[in-house]
């Protein structure tokens, strides 16, 4: 397609959503099906948690090796390619015959299913300035709808067909996607020209290069990265026991009150384009505080915490969509590097958080995850007032 009669449509807009969504789904497949891949592979259900772990710390690799390149390689290629792999290692995931080689592939597939991160920071590049923010925030919200939609999709699929048909529906998906984006993608030039070892050492120079860069990653990576494993975890643990004894299937109707961030998301980078996303990230932050106080409240009350849920939803996905086009636009030539540490950071503050809510949690229980949310939070705002001082 010819970039000078390009123009960035609507229409094209919701697919790039929906690309984002599935790379990032391809991470949650497996999340509901572990009982019946433990059964059918000969492995303890103990042991197939392991599986969850080879494709975070694939996707973890992929982020930082692959995503930079969208600075300095043809990015319709890059997206084209990477799909193609995603698609080969998901239909590797459907045909493994054993534990081991079905933990290798979804660390393949973790590496490769970065299409979503490189397209966020394209999307940016190719609307019109007074849009960015819309765009790159429709973008984001296919991503949130596409965790929600793959964990509940995957455990109907398999209930039917089994824990296999769904890898191979997806590598279908990812193809004909590919297909339709590589027609509809113009050629893009790469921004440029870098040798790879400098690519990938300038995500973590940015960190001491852009002064603002380093509060806005602690800020994003406490709510967005801390409290989200410290409240989803621990959501979890609570329903799953008394008073509530919820099944599988219960527990994750209940993340569906986490659309209400995917729905924000959509309008919430318009404050962006407006000139007030700083200030409105502070907002989302006492947002944020807000719900996790509610939260505290809501040990027995299934609709004090659907309520709780949905307000952090919310005030998460603000926060996390704002601080991502406040992070690209520090300089937009290396908007792939910069969402490269972006994401990075928020995958180990993530990290950070799952380790502690299990101890919290068997220290404190629910009570515990709620202070210790709120006093993460309240950090996070002191590291967004000093983002502002930098800017």
């Amino acid at each position: 397609m010819d970039n000078a009669k390009f123009k960035l449509t609507m229409p094209l807009v919701i697919l790039l959503t929906v690309a984002s969504g599935l790379a990032i789904g391809n991470l949650y497949w497996a999340q509901p099906l572990l009982v019946q891949i433990a059964s059918d592979l000969g492995v303890t259900v103990a042991d197939s948690g392991l599986l969850i772990t080879a494709t975070q710390i694939g996707y973890a690799l992929g982020i930082l090796l692959i995503v930079p390149l969208g600075d300095i390689c043809p990015r319709r290629k890059l997206i084209s390619t990477v799909m193609t792999l995603v698609a080969a290692s998901l239909l590797a995931c459907a045909l493994s015959p054993s534990f081991i080689l079905l933990a290798f592939s979804l660390s393949a597939m973790g590496i490769t299913t970065v299409a979503g991160q490189i397209i966020i920071p394209m999307a940016r590049d190719l609307a019109d300035p007074e849009q960015q923010g819309q765009v790159v925030g429709t973008v984001t919200a296919g991503i949130m709808l596409g965790i929600l939609v793959a964990r509940s999709v995957s455990g109907l699929v398999a209930d039917i067909l089994g824990w296999r048909a769904i890898y191979g529906i997806a590598a279908t998906l990812n193809l004909l996607l590919m297909a339709v984006l590589w027609k509809c993608l113009p050629k893009l030039p790469p921004k440029e020209k870098v040798a790879y070892g400098i690519l990938v050492a300038d995500v973590f120079k940015a960190v001491a290069q852009y002064r603002p860069l380093k509060w806005i990653l602690i800020a994003n990576g406490l709510v967005f990265g801390v409290v989200f494993s410290l409240f989803w975890n621990a959501v979890t643990f609570l329903l799953g026991g008394e008073p509530f004894n919820f099944n599988t299937f219960q527990i994750g109707l209940v993340s569906f009150a986490g659309i209400t961030g995917a729905a924000g998301s959509v309008w919430v980078g318009r404050l962006q384009d407006r000139g007030i996303g700083m200030q409105a990230v502070g907002v989302f932050i006492a947002l944020s505080f807000v719900s996790m106080l509610v939260a505290l409240l809501a040990s027995g009350s299934i609709v004090l915490i659907v309520i709780a849920a949905a307000l952090y939803s919310l005030g998460v996905q603000g926060i996390s969509t704002l601080n991502q086009l406040r992070t690209m636009s520090l300089d937009p030539a290396k908007s792939s590097r910069l969402n490269t540490a972006f994401v990075f950071s928020n995958f180990v503050f993530s990290a950070i958080g799952s380790a502690a809510s299990g101890f919290i949690w068997t220290q404190a229980g629910w009570t515990g995850i709620c202070a210790t949310s709120l006093a993460v939070t309240a950090i996070a705002a002191l590291s967004w007032f000093r983002s502002r001082k930098d800017d």
